[in-house]
């Protein structure tokens, strides 16, 4: 694989990842695996400016946006912290610190990482006006009404405090044990699927529509970082502390460390701590506690360069092993998984662990009735990381990887460079079958909310639905119940069916499911194709002419419309009224004909997105990223630093966000 594959490769694994974290909150990798697929990533990158892009996953945070709320642009972007897992890495993060401020004594405040759902509160004359999730660093939802319910919270401060007339705080939304423990005990007791742990329960409750429900899961709320143009103090401690007296949740864990024996200290404590504390944690933040020597330190486009995450190592416990089953994905991946005796890990009772992969089964070399060590990686996902194998019964059965797909019998394959092995029946595997649903029908492909993964199901076993294609013939009888009682419902799905004719054709391209090809990638198709028949037709050679497409997508996309099977699947969507075709943009000027415009960095007035649209109505051409026919740069708050450096060294003109409005007029 060269460079250029492994960096799409790795866009599109990044990019799946944070979707299922931040927005299905159903991760499938460890905290740790994904910092280092983006390291990598970093790496190649910076290796490889020629091809950087805005849309990079590591230009942006993790998206947890929902389109069940409104939202709001934050005045100051949301980054995420870069992570570390060890002490030497602590320690280069100190000798960076100490060294960019040019040896000035500096104290770093040491906090407890709560693993929850990242807030923004703002305050008004000491009424909160307003609460938003991180989404994408730059804008997220409005949670208000939800977040009212939450009893540490303060709706009103007391007027007698100090406290600046405008200010936001900013925190983590969770879930106490107690709470967790409660809920999940009454989901078992309804026979509901139980939450796999707090972040992802208090998650999913902080995006609930009803506030009476975010209510009584009793969600708590600690605040870490207070911002605002009047603060009390230049020091992060002495501001928090502030907050905590204005009657904010604030830790009394967190300590002012002088040198970073101090900090080692701190986190040697709390990695024993912790476990005692009523709600979860899976690290520790460092933090340079001087406001004036933070905005000297300043940031990168992803994560501010005066903070850094200590992760834990994960909690280990001992359990047998009973057998080795296996899953099949939407994209036929088969994954192996552990099923052992129920044993108590990181707050929780784990009965089923990840294996991965062939790969990593050999290493283990399990067998049958082996007592296994697991692990949770990141607190969230369990895996088995090592065997006793001085317990191992005599005579005890090797665990081997299948070679038939335990769904549909089909011989299993596995492709150059990858790690899983795939059932390559796509068009009549039941999971992938399924799993194709229901990409097609979720919020970045059709939209189709009305519908979820029970329904799909649902309607797979009855009958009513092979594929995709066939929702469309779904009419109200078929689904209202056999007494009718379920019209309303039925009607909404038909509605919400029917108004995914509308979807643009990028959306569908991506609804498609085409191996690797991602959402960006989707878009960049679309446009450069034009129209399905086109895209259809298009020879390797022809796709790599489109930004964004190495080889392996080329390939990936020549092999998807070579099947007779996609291609009458891709008739009956045309036949059922989808757009297959790009809707030509309306021109409004041609004030930018013959320019090439690049778009870096957060914007205040419009989104990227809206900005593109802008660009093509007013004539000119959007690109991905610099070179010397690119004509100017529309840059806003954060533009990379690759990106800045190729356009000094190319003598490329910035143009701010005003500036490129007034141009337009």
């Amino acid at each position: 694989m060269t460079d250029k594959e492994r960096i799409d490769w790795l866009r599109h694994e990044l990019d799946r990842h944070n979707y299922n974290y931040y927005v299905k909150n159903a991760p499938e990798i460890s905290d740790q695996e994904f910092d280092t697929l983006m390291h990598e990533l970093q790496a190649l990158e910076a290796n490889h400016p020629e091809w950087d892009d805005d849309a990079s996953p590591t230009r942006r945070v993790g998206s947890d946006l929902s389109h069940e709320f409104v939202q709001v642009a934050h005045r100051t972007p949301m980054l995420s912290l870069d992570n570390t897992y060890n002490r030497a890495e602590v320690g280069a993060f100190y000798q960076r610190v100490s060294e960019a401020l040019g040896g000035e004594p500096f104290a770093v405040c040491c906090e407890l990482k709560f693993d929850g759902l990242s807030i923004s509160l703002t305050y008004e004359e000491g009424r909160l006006v307003r609460a938003v999730t991180r989404g994408d660093g730059v804008r997220g939802d409005d949670v208000t009404a939800n977040v009212r319910t939450i009893r540490s919270v303060p709706l009103r401060l007391d007027p007698a405090g100090m406290w600046p007339a405008v200010f936001e705080i900013r925190g983590e939304v969770l879930m106490p044990w107690e709470s967790f423990e409660r809920l999940n005990r009454e989901r078992e007791a309804r026979e509901e699927p139980l939450f796999a742990n707090p972040r992802n329960a208090a998650a999913g409750t902080l995006k609930s529509k009803n506030s009476a429900v975010v209510a009584r899961r009793r969600l708590d709320a600690y605040l870490y970082y207070l911002l605002g143009d009047t603060l009390p103090s230049d020091s992060h401690y002495a501001n928090m502390q502030a907050a905590a007296a204005w009657g904010f949740r604030v830790s009394d864990a967190a300590r002012l460390a002088h040198s970073l024996d101090d900090i080692y200290a701190f986190i040697d404590y709390w990695d024993e701590a912790r476990r005692e504390l009523p709600v979860a944690t899976d690290g520790i933040v460092l933090k340079v506690d001087s406001l004036a020597q933070q905005r000297r330190l300043g940031a990168t486009a992803k994560s501010p360069r005066w903070a850094i995450a200590y992760k834990f190592q994960a909690e280990r416990a001992r359990t047998r092993l009973r057998e080795v089953t296996y899953q099949v994905g939407r994209t036929g991946a088969v994954t192996p998984v552990a099923n052992m005796d129920p044993v108590l890990l990181a707050g929780t009772t784990v009965r089923r662990a990840s294996l991965h992969n062939e790969d990593i089964m050999r290493q283990l070399d399990l067998h049958v009735g082996d007592w296994v060590y697991v692990e949770k990686a990141g607190e969230i996902i369990p895996q088995v990381v090592g065997v006793d194998s001085s317990a191992r019964q005599p005579g005890s059965p090797a665990v081997h990887f299948i070679d038939r797909c335990p769904e549909c019998g089909a011989t299993l394959v596995r492709y150059e460079g990858e790690a899983a092995h795939y059932c390559p029946n796509d068009t009549a595997c039941p999971p992938q079958l399924k799993g194709r649903i229901e990409h097609f029908i979720s919020r970045d492909a059709m939209d189709i909310s009305s519908l979820g993964p029970e329904t799909v199901d649902d309607y797979y076993n009855r009958g009513l639905i092979h594929d995709a294609a066939d929702l469309y013939g779904i009419r109200t009888s078929d689904i209202n119940g056999a007494d009718g009682g379920r019209q309303r419902s039925a009607e909404r799905i038909v509605e919400g069916i029917a108004r995914s004719r509308t979807v643009p054709f990028e959306r569908v391209v991506f609804a498609l499911g085409i191996r690797f090809v991602g959402k960006v990638v989707a878009k960049q198709l679309a446009r450069h194709f034009s129209d399905i028949d086109t895209l259809m037709a298009a020879t390797p050679d022809d796709l790599l002419q489109t930004e964004g497409v190495g080889t392996v997508i080329a390939q990936s996309v020549v092999n998807y419309f070579a099947n007779p099977d996609n291609r009458r699947f891709v008739e009956r969507l045309r036949q059922a009224g989808l757009q297959m075709a790009v809707e030509r943009t309306e021109t409004i000027s041609d004030r930018l004909t013959g320019q090439t415009i690049v778009i870096s960095g957060t914007f205040v007035h419009h989104s990227r997105d809206e900005y593109k649209t802008l660009i093509e109505r007013h004539g000119g051409k959007n690109a991905g990223s610099i070179s010397k026919k690119t004509s100017f740069i529309l840059a806003g708050d954060n533009m990379g630093p690759a990106k800045l450096e190729k356009a000094t060294k190319l003598g490329i003109r910035l143009v701010s966000e005003d500036e490129f409005l007034a141009m337009i007029e």
